[in-house]
């Protein structure tokens, strides 16, 4: 008897409209992907300007559409995570203030999870800055962030981060403010991990391991516990950045032959089942 195909899930992928969009679906779902965790982009990247939490609808609706039109074009199963980008912070705090800036965000944050609560998204998306900023934008930052603990908890749903680079102290740290929160760490998934696989474990966060290079061997190594992901930005200025839409799937298939299947059905299927609450069917 022939085996099932292996499920394959890009756990951090945007696309946009005005970049390779569904050819990008196509190439993924060509090289043997299944699934896409669709991460929402940040506003101006799709020519939206935010002034007040509701116009964030205009964002997370057009994420919406561009996953439904995914689904029935290249019949892959696309789940949406939407939220606020910490660089949203840096970029409103000039124009409108810091409380408001802060205000907004966190209303947008509240309008995304009316999307989980109603079936559309499976998470959040928040954060904070991976660059150097004043001491009150990193306050504000984490104080954003804590927020989207707080709605994830109330709606039982997971909470993607784009935050600095992955450290044992800044994982402890963001793991306190999860549980200040009353929100699992296992909930709560570090994006665009390194491979520290162990380190993400004792602090009880969930990593989603940049599929680059030797990344994923480098994980392995030191156990099953993550998802991958290509952080794939859909900008035709920059193309293939951050990985290409077919990285994931292929980097699965080079590395089953000395890893075998099971490892990779934890990866794929198990792990974003715990973490999301979601189905994984071929």
């Amino acid at each position: 008897m022939t085996p099932p195909p292996i499920p394959i899930l890009d756990n951090h992928m945007h696309l946009n409209p005005s970049g390779r969009c569904l050819s990008a679906v196509r190439e993924f779902v060509r090289a043997g992907g299944t699934h896409i965790v669709l991460v929402s982009l940040p506003p101006w990247s799709l020519g939206i300007d935010i002034s007040a939490p509701e116009d964030y609808r205009k964002v997370f609706d057009r994420v919406l559409k561009i996953a439904r039109r995914a689904g029935e074009a290249e019949k892959v199963k696309v789940f949406v995570v939407l939220g606020v980008h910490p660089a949203e912070l840096t970029k409103y705090y000039g124009r409108l203030g810091l409380s408001r800036a802060v205000e907004i965000m966190k209303g947008g944050l509240e309008v995304a999870c009316e999307y989980v609560d109603n079936g559309r998204a499976i998470g959040l998306k928040s954060g904070r800055p991976h660059y150097e900023v004043e001491q009150k934008l990193w306050d504000a930052s984490n104080d954003i962030m804590r927020h989207s603990f707080y709605l994830a908890k109330d709606s039982g749903c997971a909470v993607q981060l784009h935050t600095e680079s992955a450290t044992e102290e800044g994982l402890s740290e963001i793991s306190a403010i999860s549980r200040d929160a009353g929100l699992s760490p296992e909930k709560v998934v570090k994006h665009f991990s390194l491979p520290l696989v162990k380190a993400c474990e004792k602090a009880g966060i969930f990593p989603s391991v940049l599929a680059g290079e030797d990344a994923i061997q480098k994980a392995l190594a030191e156990g099953t516990r993550f998802m991958m992901e290509t952080d794939y930005i859909d900008d035709l200025k920059r193309p293939g950045s951050v990985l290409g839409p077919k990285t994931v799937p292929k980097r699965t298939k080079q590395l089953i032959p000395e890893w075998g299947e099971d490892v990779f059905w934890k990866i794929h299927k198990h792990n974003p089942e715990k973490v999301y609450g979601v189905e994984i069917e071929i």
